[in-house]
């Protein structure tokens, strides 16, 4: 295990767009001395911690408990009373309400290499939806009419290959560069290291068989060659014009996004709520060193 000064914000955000289940520590009352003041905040993993709620054998207790939560393995919410003095062993001899919040990311990265005039028209429609994108090109000025999202980064490499160490595991990645070369460069890379849920190239059935007897010849496994969608996008879509080929593709990245789980857990009851908040007012009752 280890512990990271980063701020909580980052690592979040780095957790949620690399599909890790994390949990987010929340002080949200306290009453007597404390370590911390509420609103304090500490982010969990199962093997790292970022920020910090105060240390000491308190900060273990709530790192341990979140992490009981994340073995459920899904979405999860409770608010937990610490007396300091009787839990934790800490002479302070206050309490703290902790909010705990479980997050179990779904995999909805899409990677998209290339901004010819299907990209761009693809883009604006994934740009509207809950995926995270990453658009990659080896040219510079093909992203000065992007549709601003807070779920879209744009990358200019010389060698987009080189994105491919940094994508999330389980992301769909789209092949769609204005290159023959790269096309194949990318693809025999993204077959070779399978880890993703999806890899589309763009082509026509010619194009895809030379690929797919080229990938034979270098070696690739003949199960990692069925793998690859090429063409990409649903085959009842007939039309050529970018709109209606980034429809048909958008539609297939779409189909393949994992559903949201059903959720047992509907967080605490109000009067549990209620009753550990009114705990935490009451100090007097707390034992003491």
């Amino acid at each position: 295990m280890s512990m990271h000064s980063g701020h909580w914000t980052q690592a979040a955000s780095a957790l949620q767009q690399s599909a890790t289940p994390y949990a987010v520590a929340t002080v949200i009352a306290t009453a007597g001395s404390t370590p911390r003041n509420a609103g304090s905040k500490i982010v969990i993993s199962e093997a790292d911690t970022w920020d910090s709620i105060g240390g000491g054998q308190f900060e273990f207790l709530v790192v341990n408990r979140a992490r009981e939560l994340l073995r459920n393995g899904q979405d999860a919410q409770e608010v937990k009373l610490f007396p300091l003095a009787a839990e934790a062993g800490q002479c302070c001899g206050g309490s703290v309400a902790v909010l705990l919040e479980v997050f179990v990311p779904r995999p909805n990265s899409v990677a998209i290499f290339g901004a010819g005039h299907v990209a761009q028209a693809l883009v604006k429609i994934l740009a509207e939806t809950p995926v995270s994108l990453e658009w990659i090109d080896s040219r510079e000025g093909f992203f000065a009419d992007v549709p601003h999202s807070m779920n879209l980064r744009c990358r200019v490499l010389v060698e987009p290959e080189q994105a491919l160490a940094t994508l999330p595991s389980g992301c769909q990645v789209l092949v769609l560069t204005h290159d023959h070369a790269l096309d194949y460069r990318l693809v025999k890379a993204l077959l070779e290291n399978m880890r993703w849920s999806f890899v589309g190239l763009i082509g026509s059935e010619t194009k895809s068989q030379r690929f797919r007897h080229r990938l034979q010849k270098d070696g690739v496994a003949p199960g990692r060659i069925e793998q690859l969608e090429c063409p990409v996008g649903l085959p009842g879509v007939k039309g050529k014009r970018p709109m209606e080929v980034a429809v048909s593709i958008a539609a297939g990245v779409l189909s393949r996004l994992p559903g949201e789980q059903a959720r047992e857990n509907r967080g605490m009851s109000w009067k549990d709520m209620r009753d550990v908040l009114r705990q935490s007012s009451q100090p007097e009752n707390l034992e003491s060193d």
